[in-house]
């Protein structure tokens, strides 16, 4: 019997991302928790007695958003006459006196197709905030918070209203749910490897400044240009590297030097310093990581290192777990430090780690 002097494990909202969904019981044990339920497609209430475990365990990488529940509604909002109005006075009466930086609240399925939860969600937020202090409105951007301030966090869905205090770099992200959705198919975007990237630089920017305007990148992997394309528009000085070449598009662009050759024989120039690298090489991580590292030596102190951690033939949580050890150990080996390791919207059977290089 559970031993009455001790306090009742706490609930927890947990994203786990589709493609991991075979693992789930895995993950979930691995937390040393007791699933609950699942709630919309992606996320899972349960009950855990060591929330550290959410940051500081192998199962980490596989949750792409997290939240304490100090607060849930269990109902069908569309059937709940003045659903908006008793939300809001239950969030004011709970959270009003902590002082939340700002009230983020959003679907519990973000990109489904049925968009009543989103315009529900807006509508809720605005009533909210129309009761809390005015600088909880004042921030109008999601990344615009302060990635380690308390945010009043609320996910909506069919199953009812799932509220938390938390920060934005404790949750896994800026916004409810995690990242900011960036469309694939805008004009001039070469591949989804554009929106991989963004999404990647939004997700470092709850660890640390992105680089500034100027910065030299080095690719590999660059082809078919995708990633170089988004680092150009951001105004970055870009070495890509890749066996193909990049697509005609690029060709002649400002700031760019393509280098067609295989990674594992580029050699940089005498004297050339990177503020970071980008690496989304296929084949084995292993592989990949020992060429960052190897080129790491060119990177300037607190450089960047954008790594995808590929999986390919590697399909249990227990051999994803051994390649992304073997990846750390190269890394830390090379000086590298890792900051974060993630699945983001634009990863399949892989995962975004970011380093910087110690001094």
């Amino acid at each position: 019997m559970p031993d009455p002097t001790l306090p009742s494990p706490a609930p927890w909202l947990i994203r786990v991302p589709e493609v991991f969904a075979e693992m789930e019981t895995e993950i979930i044990a691995e937390l040393d928790a007791a699933k609950l339920k699942k709630i919309g497609r992606e996320f899972f209430l349960i009950r855990i007695a060591e929330p550290a475990l959410i940051h500081d365990s192998q199962a980490a990488k596989f949750l792409r958003w997290n939240l304490p529940m100090h607060h849930m509604w269990p109902c069908c909002p569309k059937d709940t006459p003045g659903f908006v109005e008793k939300a809001a006075q239950a969030l004011w009466r709970k959270f009003g006196e902590q002082n939340p930086q700002t009230v983020l609240i959003g679907p519990l399925d973000a990109d489904a197709s049925n968009r009543y939860y989103r315009t529900l969600a807006s509508n809720l937020r605005g009533r909210t905030l129309q009761l809390f202090p005015p600088q909880a409105g004042a921030i109008r951007d999601a990344e615009a918070q302060h990635s380690t301030a308390p945010t009043l966090f609320c996910l909506l869905g069919e199953e009812g209203l799932f509220c938390g205090m938390h920060s934005p770099q404790a949750a896994h992200g800026f916004h409810p749910g995690g990242t900011r959705f960036i469309r694939q198919n805008t004009p001039g975007m070469i591949s989804r490897a554009g929106a991989k990237i963004a999404e990647a630089l939004h997700h470092l920017a709850l660890y640390r400044d992105v680089p500034a305007v100027g910065s030299h990148w080095l690719e590999l992997g660059a082809s078919p240009g995708g990633m170089t394309a988004e680092l150009l528009a951001r105004q970055y000085r870009v070495t890509a590297v890749d066996r193909a070449p990049l697509d005609a598009r690029l060709k002649g662009a400002v700031c760019l030097q393509a280098v067609c050759m295989d990674a594992a024989y580029f050699r940089p120039e005498a004297g050339t310093v990177h503020d970071a690298i980008l690496s989304d090489m296929n084949g084995d991580a292993r592989e990949s990581i020992t060429q960052v590292a190897r080129l790491s030596e060119n990177l300037r102190q607190n450089g960047l290192v954008v790594f995808t951690l590929k999986t390919p033939g590697v399909t249990t949580f227990g051999e994803i777990n051994q390649l992304a050890a073997s990846v750390m150990e190269i890394a830390r080996a090379a000086g590298l430090r890792q900051i974060a390791m993630t699945h983001l919207t634009y990863n399949r059977h892989e995962f975004t780690v970011i380093f910087e290089r110690m001094a």
